[in-house]
Order: structure tokens, then sequence, then C-alpha cells
């Protein structure tokens, strides 16, 4: 089944879960704030996006941070941001069978109905 991270104040989150309810697609919904996310969670996006994919650099979280904290990221620096801070990681992620999609574009729309 099809898994989806979202935070719930986030807009294009409750756009995405308002498209899978309108097109029926069954899903698991998981508040990156409500729920969590492990570390484990974490580096699987991480090294299937990518950091650069993975990491919301638009966000106010990511706004907020020193200017060290934004320097020099790589994997490994954008996984720990991300379990201290886990509303710097890019919403919706979509994690299908074989697949991962970050943001509500066409690629994701078209993994949720594959």
């Amino acid at each position: 089944m099809l898994t989806v991270y979202t935070l719930k104040n986030c807009d294009t989150c409750k756009k995405a879960i308002k498209w899978l309810g309108a097109e029926g697609i069954p899903f698991n919904n998981h508040d990156v704030r409500a729920d969590g996310l492990t570390k484990d969670i974490i580096s699987e996006i991480v090294a299937k996006l990518g950091w650069e994919k993975a990491l919301n650099r638009r966000s106010t979280t990511w706004r907020n941070l020193d200017e060290g904290q934004k320097a020099d990221v790589n994997d490994a620096k954008a996984i720990t941001l991300i379990e201290e801070h886990p509303t710097l990681l890019k919403r919706p992620v979509f994690v299908g069978k074989n697949e991962m999609v970050a943001g509500f574009g066409d690629d994701a729309r078209e993994l949720c109905l594959g």
C-alpha cells in the first residue's frame, strides 16, 4: 500500500490527500510531526531521492537555521538535520512498492495511479 509522508498544516499535503481521496486511492498517511520520523526512514528517503530532493530548503525551518547548519550539506548532514527538524523533509513524499517521489507533481500522480 502507498505511504504518504505529510505535514498536517502543509497546503500541498492537503491537496495531495484530497486528490488521493477523490481518486479512491488507498494510502497510509504518516504525519512527520505527529508520527515522527526514524533515522531509518529518513536514510531511506535520502538514499532514494538524494538529499537535494529530500531537504526542503524553502521552508521557514530552513531559513531559521544558522549558517553553519546550512553549510556543506551532504547526505549524512541532511539526515541529521531532518532527524532534528522533521519539517525539513520536502513534502509530501509518496512511497510505493518500488518507487519514491517527493512533491505533488505529475510524477507523484503517475506513481499513485500506476
